[in-house]
Formats: C-alpha cells, structure tokens, sequence
C-alpha cells in the first residue's frame, strides 16, 4: 500500500515493487500523438498534430520538455523516486512531505517554464499537481464511496508511473449562464452523465476549456462552477483517453498558421499551446475511471479540501513569474538597445514595472515557506499568499503590459513588413541604415522588436493577456478565495484590544 493512501486504506499499489518504466523522451513522446485523435481546424480532421501546420512546432516545443526531464544530468531537478517502482518519475507527480519537497516541485516548474519563456501554461505539471493533490486526500473522494478513492489514486499512479501528460475541461460552455445546466433548453448540453451501464458510464455533452488539449494523453472532465440541486448528472469527474470514441477537441484559431516565419513571430509560431472546446459524443468510460459519480458535494470539495487547486497553481505561478522575467527582460533589452535606459523617466517607469514582477515572485516563494503541514503529513501551500497574488494578476497584468507599451512608443509599429525586407538586395541598404540602433544593427534591433509585437501585439500576445486576466477564473472569485483564506481573526483581535483600552 502506497504511503499516501495509508491512512484511509485504500487500495492502491501491491507491496512488491513494479518495474519502473523510463523516463518519456521527446521522440516517444511525438510518437505517442499519432493516436487517432479527432481534431478538428478549418471544418476539417487534423491527421497528426505532429505534423499539421497548425500544431507541429508546439508539439515540439511540447517534446521538449520531455527530453530536459529525461536528461541524466536533470534527474535531481526534474525527476523524484517513485515509492512504488523505485524508479525516477516528474516531480510534478510528487506529494510534498517537507518544505523542500514543496520547493522542488516549484523549482521544477521553473525549468520547464523556462523552456517556453512562460509562454505555455497548461504543460503536463500543472494538472499533475491536481492529481497529486487528489491522491493525497483521497478521503474525499471516499465521501462518494470508496471505489472512488481507490479509484482517483490508481489512476495517480497510472500517470506517476507512465510519465503522463493530462488536461482538464472544468467549464460548462458559455450558452445560458443565467439557468443551472438541467434548465437549459436541452439538459445534455453540459457534460454529463446520459447513461449508466454495468462496465462505467456514458458521458455527451460540451465543455470548455481544455488548453494544450491537443498535446495531452488524457483529458481530466469534471466541473469548478458551483453546481445546484438537479445539476447531479454534471457533477462527476473523469478521465478519457484524448483519442476516445465520441471525443472531439475544437482548438480556437491556431495562430501557428498565421506565423509566416520565425522570425516575424517568434513566439507564435512555436508557444501556442492551443486551447480547445471539447465535444463529447455518447463517450464510454469505465469506472475504473470515474472519480466523482452524481456527487454535487464532492465535485466541489475536489478543490478545497485537497491541496490540488494548490499545487495546480503553485505551478501556474512559476510559470507565470517566469514569463513576467522574461517580459521586462524584454522591456530592458529594448531600452538598451535604443539608448534610453538611463533616461530617470524610463528607470521610474521599469522600477515600476520591477515592484510588479518582484512582488509576483516573493509570494511565489512565500507560498513555500508559509506552507503548513496536515495531519498526514502532507505539505500545503500557503492559501492566502496564494491567492492574494491570483487576486491581483487580473488588474496588474494589463498594468505591466501597458508600461512596456509606453516604453516601446512607436518601435514595434515602425518595423518593416517581414523578414524578407532584409534579405532582399533592393530593400536591405535601407533596412541596415536606417532600421538600426546606436548599439545594434539592423538584423538584431528588428528581431528584438518582432519578439515584443508577438508578446504583446499579435493575436497571440493578446489571447496571453487575456489569459492571464482569467487565469483563476472571473476576479471576483479569486477574491472570495481571498476572502475565505484571509485570516480576518487576528486584524479584528487587534481592532478589539484597541477598543479594550481603558479610558
């Protein structure tokens, strides 16, 4: 029995240890999304998203980061020793017992984060931080019966073992937000249960928003909107193989295909992680694969009484730390390269933006060091610190984007029409004289410039602010997450203590 299903007796390993699979490479990896798979772009069936125009360069961008986990000289960082087989699997996977633990799943993120600049969020440690934080509390799951429990940490260790990659669709689609999902005009239109049978269930229906979908082994179904009586058929949790009969993956518009080259975008030709409506179609799921079955209770409890929401998103603020490093890295590359870098209003405006960028960095550290360990012994992440910082990322993130805007005036606009005006013997003289910096020639001022339209200007930097603005869902929830994490007892003891002064 595995040590984190101990202490609620759950099935989980046997006592002799299982052969350890190796470590994922890139290539296996690649080879892997040859599944049969139905995406759909342009009203038509990708054949391969490894070699389709519209995903090939994020599939290996995706790969990557199975060949820097896989790297013998990367195994301290990347990788932890699985309790059952004895062999090395993603620390994504880890349930922390320590402070350290907790720190090197954190800095894990950061060097996969770092590989895509921050640029892709939903890469396979983010939603293992969810199943590690399921695994750790599986009494929650045991709340529905205890095949679910038993159930959720099986498949935990599927994953741990395997080295897995899985996304998650937790939305309902945006059709009639002003009914709960049984009173819309058709009650299927939600993913849900349609059908039970002896061997599992049958799930139809849509829901959104299952980002890297298109790079991912399973898909995670289940349902973070707050659910009401007669919504039971929507409240389950599952997982589906992303080449199941019946599923379907809509990716919004790849911008890969607009990329007319690396060079002009830099970015997104190779970082677009594609996020995808999901359609599921009579899909069968076995009940090994069921977690939470018609179970309004513990489809909410699934994110607050596990550390999951947590892990999830101490990994979503590595990455999103390193993306800001990267961003005002740009901002000062820009600055160097124009000659106003020691100009006192543009040291006032990135000192500005610094504060911002550090302040997002601290309270990701701060959620390590102020964690709190449960009575099983499992590391929590700190909540308010975590949420205080998703509360502001909303309303500071369009902030930093608009300094760096400020900063940039009209260079990212002057630029020439591609890459090709350099390389074309009638129009490169102008380009080298007049296109370069005191301390840059043209090739590099340009492609420097390129890299900040794609950041900030292009639709994908706009679907990155965008994102950014409702990573953690509406502003107004995170800060009732806040609200609910915030310890208002000790502000108000003191307010009580001033009042108790005599007079």
């Amino acid at each position: 029995m595995s040590a984190v299903a101990d202490h609620l007796h759950v099935k989980s390993s046997p006592a002799v240890k299982l052969q350890a699979v190796p470590l994922r490479t890139g290539a296996e990896y690649l080879r892997s999304l040859d599944d049969g798979r139905a995406v759909f772009v342009d009203g038509e069936r990708v054949r391969n998203v490894t070699t389709h125009p519209a995903f090939a360069e994020g599939a290996k961008s995706a790969a990557q980061l199975y060949d820097i986990a896989a790297d013998p000289a990367m195994r301290e960082r990347m990788t932890y020793t699985s309790p059952t087989s004895g062999g090395p699997v993603l620390r994504a996977y880890q349930i922390p017992r320590s402070h350290a633990d907790l720190r090197a799943k954190r800095l894990a993120s950061e060097t996969w984060s770092e590989a895509s600049f921050g640029l892709m969020g939903r890469t396979p440690d983010h939603v293992a931080g969810f199943f590690a934080g399921y695994a750790a509390v599986p009494e929650v799951f045991a709340a529905g019966g205890k095949q679910y429990a038993e159930n959720v940490v099986a498949f935990y260790e599927h994953l741990r073992e395997n080295h897995l990659w899985t996304t998650y669709a937790i939305v309902p689609p945006q059709i009639d937000r002003a009914k709960p999902g049984h009173l819309q005009s058709d009650p299927t239109l939600y993913a849900g249960v349609v059908k039970e049978k002896s061997g599992g269930i049958v799930v139809s229906g849509a829901q959104q928003l299952a980002t890297a979908g298109v790079y991912s082994d399973y898909l995670y179904l289940s349902c973070i909107h707050p659910l009401q009586p007669g919504d039971e058929n929507f409240a389950i949790g599952v997982a589906i193989p992303m080449n199941a009969e019946g599923l379907r993956l809509y990716p919004r518009r790849p911008f890969a295909l607009q990329a007319t080259s690396t060079f002009d975008y830099p970015l997104s030709s190779r970082f677009d992680e594609s996020d995808c409506f999901v359609v599921l179609d009579n899909v069968f799921i076995p009940w090994e694969k069921v977690f939470i079955y018609r179970n309004l209770e513990v489809c909410r409890d699934q994110w607050w009484k596990t550390p999951s929401h947590s892990y999830g998103n101490l990994q979503a603020q590595a990455r999103y730390a390193t993306k800001l490093r990267f961003m005002i890295g740009l901002a000062k590359r820009m600055n160097e390269l124009t000659g106003n870098d020691g100009v006192p209003p543009v040291q006032v405006q990135m000192g500005e933006l610094a504060a911002l960028v550090a302040t997002v960095e601290t309270m990701l550290e701060a959620q390590e060091t102020r964690a709190t360990i449960d009575a099983n012994g499992v590391v929590w992440p700190c909540k308010s610190t975590l949420y205080a910082v998703m509360a502001l990322q909303s309303e500071n993130n369009p902030r930093m984007i608009e300094i760096i805007r400020e900063l940039t005036g009209a260079a990212m606009i002057s630029m020439p029409s591609s890459v090709k005006d350099l390389d074309s013997p009638v129009t490169a003289p102008d380009m080298e004289r007049y296109m370069a910096s005191g301390k840059a020639g043209a090739r590099e001022r340009i492609a420097l410039m390129r890299m900040a339209w794609d950041f900030i200007g292009s639709e994908f930097g706009n679907r990155h602010q965008q994102y950014e603005k409702f990573y953690g869902g509406a502003s107004f929830i995170v800060k009732q997450n806040m609200y609910r994490n915030y310890d208002f007892k000790r502000a108000t003891d003191l307010v009580q203590r001033a009042l108790d002064l005599p007079e």
